[in-house]
């Protein structure tokens, strides 16, 4: 059997990054099985593994369509890579002190479920085809539902893994059916071959279209956490290990972004006209509830968990416009927005104790003790709030004018209103640590490497804050998602 003419050599070669992580991920658990490794050699070889990943993914030398029209590799897809790549980094680092002070430190299943993640999100945003989604996402969520839950002895974690288990198979549930109405609809899954039938008038049942396409949002709006599809993040953020919490809610939200902004431009962009007042009032409404909700949150994950509901209905703005100029303001976005919030997290999980580290009030008088701390914290916090010279401010100015260049004028007072009340609760945590006293302060503790990378964290905030122009010529050369 001539294997040819279905594969070359270019097309495994274009997914290297994705066979290197595969084979890191398995030595890791052969390792775990045999009994002769440790956390440290487990966590080590999971990020070499990702460094030689992103050596490949760097190198290029394959672009374009692979394996017959199920892959699509381009500069877009490389950026994302990078992104998946540099989060698995980070929270491998930040995870060898928290998983020894939770007593899971010898686990080899950890690091290998964040490799598989990742390969599972590189196959989101590489994907021509509903069927790549499709597995990439299984490969994700499988993963994701394992890690919520990593903390067999802790009830809140146990809880919080089944949750998001029943929850996100509904959610798939959805996306089938919707994949299976665009097949329908269309008599094909691939994005190209979509986008014809649409352009041509060829299309068997507008309805059955119509209600794929809405079938498959509902089921992107459960991973990135849109309203009302939004009811499993408080609970699951809270209940979940913090470096997973951390972990969760970058990479994940990204690559359903990253899909989501591909599907549209690729597959639908014929009639993404018509879906527009959809995304205008989940953005307004994801938006809205996030920062009410995390007005009344004691707890520092739960009202993280709401902010990060609310930055979602921010980054909806970048597919609601869907120009060079959205895309391009979406990616920065994204990127400053993952980096905050890693750092945030891996702050609140060194402090994170037996029963304290995780409310507001646990955090009075850290700056007395933990300077440079509260330090790296305030400036996550403003540039999550958006205000300058951060990079949080630069990002949203970049979707709010391209939303108002295209007259959603609106929408752009609601972003506006609602960053000027997420100023109170994100201040609110810098408060206690700046002006309230107490006598028995936190003492967060971390490893060299964690300490560095917090630190390089808060420095890239603020200089993406003053020097932006870096980045946003990476993310300009990026936004040609269909070359």
């Amino acid at each position: 059997m001539d294997l040819s003419q279905y594969f070359t050599s270019a097309d495994f070669t274009g997914i290297a990054p994705e066979i290197v992580l595969t084979i890191t991920a398995l030595s890791v658990l052969t390792l775990e099985m045999m009994r002769i490794s440790q956390q440290g050699i487990n966590l080590l070889s999971a990020t070499i593994g990702l460094l030689i990943a992103g050596v490949f993914v760097g190198q290029g030398s394959v672009q374009g369509i692979l394996f017959g029209g199920m892959l699509r590799l381009n500069n877009f897809s490389m950026f994302f890579d990078f992104l998946y790549l540099g989060i698995g980094i980070a929270t491998l680092i930040f995870s060898q002190g928290y998983l020894e002070k939770k007593g899971i430190e010898s686990r080899g299943e950890y690091p290998a479920l964040i490799l598989f993640c990742v390969i599972g999100m590189m196959l989101m945003t590489q994907a021509n085809d509903l069927v790549i989604v499709f597995l990439g996402l299984e490969l994700l969520s499988l993963s994701l539902y394992i890690l919520v839950g990593f903390l067999r002895n802790d009830l809140l974690s146990n809880e919080s893994g089944i949750k998001y288990l029943l929850l996100g198979a509904f959610a798939t549930g959805f996306f089938l059916f919707g994949a299976a109405m665009i097949y329908g609809a269309t008599a094909t899954t691939n994005y190209n071959e979509i986008a014809s039938a649409i352009a041509s008038g060829s299309v068997l049942s507008n309805v059955y279209l119509s209600l794929g396409i809405g079938l498959l949002l509902t089921g992107f709006a459960f991973k990135v956490a849109l309203v009302p599809f939004h009811m499993w993040s408080p609970d699951v953020y809270e209940g979940a290990p913090t470096t997973v919490t951390a972990f969760l809610c970058t990479a994940p939200k990204a690559a359903g972004f990253g899909a989501l902004l591909i599907l549209f431009n690729n597959a639908f962009v014929e009639i993404h006209y018509q879906w527009r007042d959809v995304f205008w009032i989940l953005s307004a409404l994801t938006m809205t509830v996030g920062n009410v909700s995390a007005l009344v949150q004691s707890n520092v994950k739960r009202m993280l968990a709401f902010s990060s509901i609310s930055h979602a209905g921010f980054l909806v703005m970048g597919i609601l416009v869907l120009n060079e100029s959205s895309i391009s303001a979406l990616l920065f976005y994204l990127v400053t927005y993952s980096v905050i919030n890693l750092g945030a997290f891996a702050i609140v999980s060194g402090a994170e104790k037996e029963e304290s580290g995780l409310e507001f009030k646990d955090y009075r008088g850290l700056a007395a003790q933990r300077p440079w701390l509260s330090a790296a914290m305030t400036v996550f916090m403003i540039s999550l709030a958006g205000f300058p010279p951060t990079a949080g401010f630069v990002a949203k100015y970049g979707l709010f004018s391209a939303a108002i260049e295209q007259g959603y004028i609106w929408l752009v007072v609601i972003g506006v209103l609602n960053t000027l009340i997420s100023i109170y609760y994100y201040l609110r945590l810098v408060i206690n640590m700046y002006m309230q006293e107490e006598e028995r302060a936190l003492l967060p503790s971390f490893n060299i490497f964690a300490i560095g990378l917090i630190g390089l964290m808060a420095i890239m905030m603020i200089i993406l804050g003053i020097i932006p122009g870096y980045l946003l010529d990476i993310t300009a050369e990026t936004v040609n998602i269909t070359s």
